[in-house]
């Protein structure tokens, strides 16, 4: 496909994606999983188990099942996260100590939860503590993306981002959507310079 050439292929590296949230959500985001599998070559391998209730999600289980999966993994784990998916990776990160190091931590079209984000009922659930950026692992790489035409987060929900988390790489485009269509070659190229991957 003419948005791989150039792309260096990932090797080796184990990742868990979580998906956002909603009525058919894991078979939604699939899509995008199935893209960034091809984006990121054959020796990369996707995890991506259905979180529970995605119609209704709660972070508490949310976070019990991620817990679940990194155990069951091996090696240092590249976490992706699409919409709440992000918005739960994030907080589980501020309130655990991984069971597996990280290797990078990537957001894809992440909400913000509290202040200047969203506020709905239950959202709070949500909410990352206001000193996450201290909490996360020093020394892993955070990636966080978002396309303009969002049609489901705000693009504003970047900028939010960039202040929670001030070590993060943001990187903004202009076109893709909510599932971020063609934004996979940017990830494959950000993950292909973890040492991991060389």
């Amino acid at each position: 496909m003419p948005w791989l050439r150039g792309v260096a292929q990932v090797e080796g590296q184990q990742t868990l994606f979580v998906h956002g949230a909603g009525q058919g959500a894991h078979a939604a985001d699939g899509e995008l999983v199935a893209r960034l599998r091809q984006a990121l070559g054959p020796g990369h391998e996707i995890h991506y188990p259905a979180m529970p209730d995605e119609h209704e999600p709660d972070h508490a289980k949310w976070k019990q099942r991620i817990i679940e999966e990194m155990a069951s993994m091996s090696g240092p784990l590249v976490l992706i996260g699409h919409s709440l998916g992000g918005s739960v990776l994030v907080k589980c990160l501020a309130e655990i100590e991984p069971p597996r190091p990280i290797a990078a931590l990537v957001l894809m079209a992440a909400p913000m939860w509290g202040g200047d984000g969203w506020r709905y009922d239950g959202g709070e659930q949500f909410e990352p503590p206001h000193d996450t950026a201290a909490r996360l692992p020093q020394e892993t790489p955070i990636h966080v993306y978002h396309c303009r035409d969002d049609e489901v987060v705000p693009f504003a929900h970047l900028g939010l981002y960039a202040e929670l988390l001030p070590q993060a790489t943001t990187s903004a485009f202009d076109e893709g959507g909510h599932q971020l269509h063609g934004v996979e070659a940017a990830v494959a190229a950000d993950l292909a310079k973890l040492p991991a991957a060389q």
